[in-house]
């Protein structure tokens, strides 16, 4: 609604988590070590070809796990990105640490007076995430960057 060009990716990590906990254990590390060739790949093509043999393979055992690897949409979104940035962006690690960080200051807090000082709280934690981390550029990011750019033109444009 907000950003309808935006692209969506779901965690492969936990998209894996998932996985393992809904095949039988004496499968789970097979099944996994399949479904990480899926997201480690080194094209989406392969990719595709090895979420396909992973199908393939476990289709008859773990029939809903197939299926909702082959109707996730946001699964494989990140391939469309450049290889620099792609190992950052599989995974939801840079959000989840900041959420955690935020987890973590706001139950120091026992209750928050109203709304608004619960936005300030907010606030306040987003400026000082944003000033610690304004010089720095994450693994790939600035190797990337100018086809980030060209990329967000093409999106602006279109």
């Amino acid at each position: 609604r907000f950003y309808p060009k935006a692209r969506f990716q779901h965690c492969c990590v936990h998209v894996s988590r998932n996985i393992s906990h809904k095949v039988r254990v004496n499968n789970r590390k097979e099944v996994c070590d399949d479904f990480k060739m899926v997201y480690q790949a080194s094209s989406k093509e392969v990719a595709l070809e090895a979420r396909g043999a992973f199908a393939k393979k476990w289709k008859t055992s773990y029939p809903k796990v197939v299926e909702s690897i082959l109707s996730n949409d946001h699964l494989l979104t990140f391939y469309d990105f450049p290889l620099a940035i792609r190992k950052s962006i599989y995974s939801t690690n840079l959000i989840e640490s900041f959420n955690k960080q935020i987890k973590k200051y706001s139950h120091r807090k026992e209750q928050f007076q109203n709304e608004e000082s619960m936005e300030r709280f907010l606030v306040s934690s987003f400026d000082t995430y944003n000033q610690k981390f304004l010089g720095r550029s994450h693994k790939g990011f600035q190797q990337a960057e100018g086809e980030l750019e060209q990329m967000l033109s093409q999106l602006i444009e279109n």
